[in-house]
């Protein structure tokens, strides 16, 4: 039951309530911000990981957080969106867009150490499924207060939607979230989820690939940087 409660507890905070705030943040304000914004996730993890986990992190972790969140932040600014577009560098974000990457950054944060609270020495696979199944439910409480059903079917008709959302679930709910589980059971929350962070840099590779897009010369600073910073924490 300890593990329900609190694993359950981490799903409905870091899905229901992380995610559903990030994807609004994203639509508000832009990817550009709201990622940036998301940084403020691992610091989060941190804090509440020392106050509910009583973890601590070294001098050398807490500058490998600094200079890799840096890091990411170099990556993240160069990315224009079609607001920035459109303002012609004038930006003018809503108060709620940025509240709602705020609460976001710190569903997941939080969620991540309520992961680790409730798994403990529970299999990590099994604390993603209840993780997920808490999420689900919460999700489907907002849907149906909402509304939003009907929207939320839609893609169901597209098998071509359905065989890409199943490829990114597989990937990123059932692995990505797995493996998530199985670096703050090995170690410290605050340095698995700055590392987890990365995200914004290891999709330069496939932007260059897939989507043909430039890479700036800044952005393979900030990658630079960021990597730097986590091999700070291995000292």
């Amino acid at each position: 039951m300890h593990s329900w409660f609190w694993l359950a507890l981490s799903g409905i905070i870091g899905f229901a309530i992380g995610d559903l705030f990030l994807f609004k943040s994203l639509v508000m304000i832009g990817a550009r911000v709201s990622m940036l914004i998301m940084t403020l996730a691992p610091p989060t993890a941190a804090i509440f990981g020392w106050l509910i986990l009583d973890e601590s992190l070294s001098l050398y972790q807490l500058i490998g957080m600094f200079v890799t969140l840096s890091g990411i932040s170099i990556v993240i600014l160069q990315k224009n969106d079609k607001k920035s577009q459109k303002n012609n560098g004038k930006l003018k974000y809503p108060l709620i867009g940025i509240l709602m990457a705020v609460i976001g950054a710190l569903g997941q944060g939080v969620g991540l150490v309520l992961s680790k609270l409730g798994m403990k020495d529970y299999d990590p696979y099994a604390a993603t499924q209840i993780r997920i199944i808490a999420g689900i439910i919460g999700l489907a409480t907002v849907i149906s207060f909402s509304k939003k059903w009907r929207v939320i079917l839609k893609p169901l008709r597209s098998i071509k939607t359905m065989g890409l959302l199943s490829i990114g679930a597989i990937l990123g709910s059932f692995l990505g979230i797995s493996f998530s589980l199985l670096a703050i059971k090995y170690t410290n929350t605050g340095v698995a989820s700055t590392i987890m962070a990365v995200q914004p840099i290891l999709i330069i590779p496939a932007s260059l690939v897939i989507f043909k897009e430039k890479i700036n010369f800044s952005e393979i600073i900030g990658a630079l940087i960021a990597f730097s910073g986590i091999i700070l924490f291995f000292i």
